[in-house]
């Protein structure tokens, strides 16, 4: 990738910069991180432009600013993806944005997507355990091709974590669990039997944790909606 394409992006990136969209993510956690200040809608819109580059999202990745590492991620080919890449980019985590948007734009994509799932579920650093809850929330998600047998493993994961009362650990334990009941009627009844037996834990984090997905998992809008889809006959 030529140098030239690389400050090319670099300046439209710090064009963009605003000052208070800086303060503005600090009031949602992102703090301590080089930041220049740029809505999400603009960087996608960035990302469109560019279109799919894996050499310009390694670059970008290397330069530490968190919206270069969102767009890496948004421009990068999960073809071409590799493992070590996914574990090197994994412990540069420092907020739950990049993590997110690593994890929801490229790695879920990659055929990799499942193993560091459970890998990183199960790591003792916070936005690496978090990677690993996210990576479950959006394959419930995205991945329609997944049988229902594949969740029963992340289920397990989410119950054995629900104690973690790290603030960006538990909010993603709780998506995770969240997302996996959505699916459909039979992990709906799997995903709240888990918050069921969680709830009973001596744990606050997981008390909450259970409490707040079977608010959502047994609200009648969740119970149409799979209803409606399973009607169709999508029941993924």
């Amino acid at each position: 990738m030529a140098e030239t394409k690389l400050q090319f992006v670099l300046s439209q990136l710090h064009r963009l910069a605003n000052p208070a969209v800086v303060k503005g993510a600090e009031r949602f956690g992102i703090r301590g991180v080089k930041m220049l200040g740029i809505s999400a809608p603009r960087i996608r819109a960035l990302a469109k432009s560019i279109g799919t580059d894996q050499k310009l999202s390694l670059a970008l990745w290397r330069t530490g600013f968190l919206e270069a590492r969102a767009l890496a991620a948004m421009i990068g080919d999960p073809a071409l993806v590799s493992k070590s890449q996914m574990e090197h980019w994994v412990r540069d985590f420092d907020n739950w944005g990049v993590c997110d948007a690593c994890c929801g734009e490229l790695f879920v994509y990659t055929p990799f997507a499942r193993e560091k799932a459970f890998r990183w579920s199960s790591q003792k650093r916070e936005f690496v355990k978090r990677a690993g809850f996210v990576m479950m929330a959006v394959m419930a998600v995205h991945l329609k091709e997944l049988g229902d047998e594949e969740f029963a493993p992340m289920l397990q994961a989410i119950r054995r974590e629900a104690a973690d009362d790290r603030n960006f650990v538990r909010k993603a334990v709780n998506w995770a669990l969240r997302q996996i009941g959505k699916r459909n009627s039979r992990l709906n009844a799997s995903a709240i039997e888990t918050a069921r037996e969680i709830r009973s834990m001596e744990s606050r984090s997981a008390r909450w944790i259970a409490s707040d997905a079977l608010r959502e998992l047994n609200s009648p809008a969740v119970r149409q909606r799979l209803r409606n889809r399973e009607k169709s006959g999508r029941t993924r």
